[in-house]
């Protein structure tokens, strides 16, 4: 089984496909390693290619004839991807390993001709590696760092050139674990203890109490602790929305859209097992692995629905709180999931309607002096704060709630919760709390 064959599939399948590419790999590596092969190497490449391919397809058309490349098939041009990319990112490939064996690919895949072409590009930018991009701002950052240029051109808008530089620098590297400490089973003190004693690094976060961070995720998912559920993983902006829901014992709580189901399962935690959490995604195969971790982790207060969040009933205003974790363009979680950056079947038309539907919905759940939560996980403002605005215009029982009274000031603005990757050194989030009036 060849390692760089099974990554040159897995990304001609997502970039050909927009598909997602986690489900393709953890399929893939539990093959690779029955076989004894490098799964490390696969994931290295799938997502090193589908995360930077803009930039990888902007070099590659330096070292041939325009209109040749451009003729190219997509499937010549995503092995040249895939060699270049062990060229320019990796410090543990040689050059002459990367062009010898993208080359034998495309023997196999295709024929002698294809792979003289592949070698050609390979070799020539092997001589000459030196890279100058446009000088146009929009097309230097979006083919230097490997974005939309319509994103680029969104972000300078919302935070000039020096923050959008920042964020593009943050959005490609190797994203770091977010560990949230289960208090019903351990505290984080035992934990600290635990991976210290176990050698495993890590550093506390300063904006959630019982989050720890660290960069040796291979060592954290097989330790003994996460099998047993002393943590979950979770990053520390998707734990804020839940410290800004606030839960508290004894109540009833609703979460619309709820897998992966890390927000029902935070709250299942901090309400000590009490009152009731109606957990709902449309997906069974969610649904399910929701389960698993509600089990590992101890929590008896979850209760799971395999229904469409707009067919679940009875529609009643009896819910303490309501949390809507909606679909959205997931601007903020660019570093974790590569693929979102290119998917265009992710039209924003599309999810505000969804969007709205959501928060019309939610909110009918609502009981009087209740609270509804909306969050994303987008920078997007058209899918956050101008959402909010144009609910409230058309929902005058509901107020917004200061995010500043539940969490850090510094994930706050006009009143929301809003993590920045650039600022927060986490993923970008938003979300906005709402309470209902108590009535008569």
């Amino acid at each position: 089984m060849n390692v760089r064959i099974e990554a040159y599939k897995i990304i001609q399948k997502v970039l050909s496909k927009n598909i997602f590419s986690d489900k393709l790999l953890k399929h893939m590596t539990k093959k690779l390693k029955a076989a004894d092969k490098n799964a490390h190497l696969l994931y290295f490449l799938v997502k090193g290619v589908i995360k930077m391919h803009k930039n990888l397809e902007y070099i590659a058309s330096l070292h041939t004839d325009d209109k040749k490349y451009a003729k190219t098939d997509k499937n010549v041009k995503y092995l040249i991807y895939l060699g270049l990319y062990q060229m320019i990112y990796s410090d543990n490939i040689p050059d002459y390993a990367a062009i010898n064996e993208t080359v034998e690919i495309a023997k196999k895949k295709f024929n002698k001709g294809i792979a003289h072409f592949v070698n050609a590009v390979l070799r020539s930018y092997q001589r000459k590696p030196e890279l100058s991009y446009p000088k146009d701002k929009v097309k230097n950052l979006a083919y230097k760092y490997s974005f939309k240029e319509d994103q680029i051109k969104t972000w300078l808008s919302y935070w000039g050139e020096e923050n959008t530089t920042i964020l593009c620098k943050y959005f490609n590297q190797v994203p770091k674990l977010h560990i949230r400490v289960n208090n019903l089973k351990t505290n984080i003190e035992e934990i600290i203890k635990y991976f210290n004693d176990n050698k495993i690094s890590f550093k506390k976060s300063d904006l959630v109490s019982n989050i720890l961070i660290s960069d040796e995720a291979r060592k954290i998912l097989n330790c003994s602790a996460f099998q047993d559920g002393l943590f979950s993983i979770q990053d520390s902006s998707a734990a804020l929305v839940v410290e800004l829901m606030s839960p508290q014992i004894d109540e009833s709580i609703l979460d619309l859209f709820a897998a992966p189901g890390g927000k029902s399962t935070y709250c299942a935690e901090i309400m000590e097992n009490s009152g009731e959490i109606i957990s709902v995604d449309k997906f069974p195969y969610k649904i399910k692995k929701l389960k698993k971790s509600v089990h590992k982790l101890g929590l008896r207060n979850i209760q799971m629905n395999a229904i469409d969040a707009f067919e679940f009933g009875p529609v009643a205003p009896a819910y303490d709180r309501v949390l809507l974790d909606v679909p959205c363009t997931g601007w903020g979680v660019f570093q974790r999931k590569s693929e979102l950056r290119w998917q265009a079947h992710q039209k924003i038309k599309e999810l505000q309607k969804i969007q709205r539907h959501a928060l019309s919905r939610g909110a009918k759940f609502v009981r009087p002096g209740g609270f509804l939560i909306y969050s994303t996980c987008t920078l997007n403002r058209r899918e956050n704060e101008d959402m909010i605005e144009y609910f409230l215009e058309k929902h005058k029982d509901f107020k917004l709630v200061p995010a500043e009274n539940y969490i850090p000031r510094k994930c706050t603005a006009n009143g929301y919760l809003k993590t920045l990757p650039f600022k927060d050194n986490m993923d970008g989030a938003f979300a906005a709390k709402l309470q209902k009036d108590k009535g008569v």
